[in-house]
């Protein structure tokens, strides 16, 4: 397999999994053109404004989702994950409205959009396959908006880890020490939080021996006990029955 082909196939199989389509039905996707793009940490991937004509499936690393104040303080909207489609909705919205970056180095394969609506135009099956993805990334902005609202620090902290160990393992990812390449700030960030309130809840979550976070790693001690505490059900991600489990 090589570097071209290597990425789409990754895509089959994330699609495969997630709706259930045969490998047959996303064949057609094998005729995607697909290159290798690499970035550093802090990086800026898409700007808000910017006009996209491509996708980009992330490969490796960490990304976010995220805006900014007049002010410059950041609100990062969502985290990704390897095997994760961030900018997929510019198929239909090309201009952003949003800035994607790197919380770590990273590597995407970059899939342009001509292609691919070719393809979605032949295959509703595809399609749906597709529009799905973006679905369930609505779906976890709505539970994200829930935690912003109405969970306390310690709750919003603990719901954001248990939501990336299944997402993680999910792709075979979570194996413990979990990498786990997001800082304090960046915590912060997505939660509405001081780095004083995200290192406080961390310090809780170690006391009651649900979690240790430290040096980017995450060791789950208590999964029930996390769960718990963040009243976290994994029902919003709609993953397959064997994922996470």
């Amino acid at each position: 397999m090589n570097s071209q082909t290597e990425p789409i196939e990754l895509l089959i199989d994330r699609l495969h999994r997630a709706s259930g389509l045969d490998y047959e039905t996303l064949a057609p996707l094998r005729t995607l053109p697909a290159s290798i793009r690499e970035f550093s940490r802090n990086q800026t991937i898409a700007h808000e404004g910017e006009r996209l004509d491509q996708c980009m499936l992330l490969l490796d690393g960490f990304l976010v989702r995220s805006l900014d104040t007049r002010e410059g303080d950041r609100q990062i909207l969502s985290f990704y994950v390897p095997g994760d489609i961030p900018d997929l909705l510019t198929l239909e919205l090309p201009t952003m409205d949003h800035s994607v970056a790197c919380i770590s180095d990273a590597k995407v394969a970059v899939i342009p959009h001509a292609p691919l609506r070719e393809i979605c135009d032949r295959s509703s099956a595809i399609t749906f396959a597709l529009w799905r993805e973006t679905l369930i990334d609505g779906e976890i902005t709505r539970r994200w908006v829930r935690n912003l609202g109405r969970l306390q620090a310690r709750e919003r902290i603990a719901h954001v880890l248990c939501e990336l160990y299944i997402r993680l393992d999910a792709v075979g990812l979570a194996s413990q020490p979990i990498h786990l390449p997001v800082t304090q700030s960046d915590f912060a960030d997505a939660m509405g939080l001081t780095a004083v309130s995200v290192n406080r809840a961390f310090k809780e979550l170690r006391e009651e021996g649900a979690v240790t976070v430290s040096r980017r790693e995450l060791v789950i001690h208590n999964w029930p006990r996390l769960a718990h505490i963040a009243q976290f059900d994994p029902i919003y991600l709609h993953l397959p029955p064997t994922a996470g489990s």
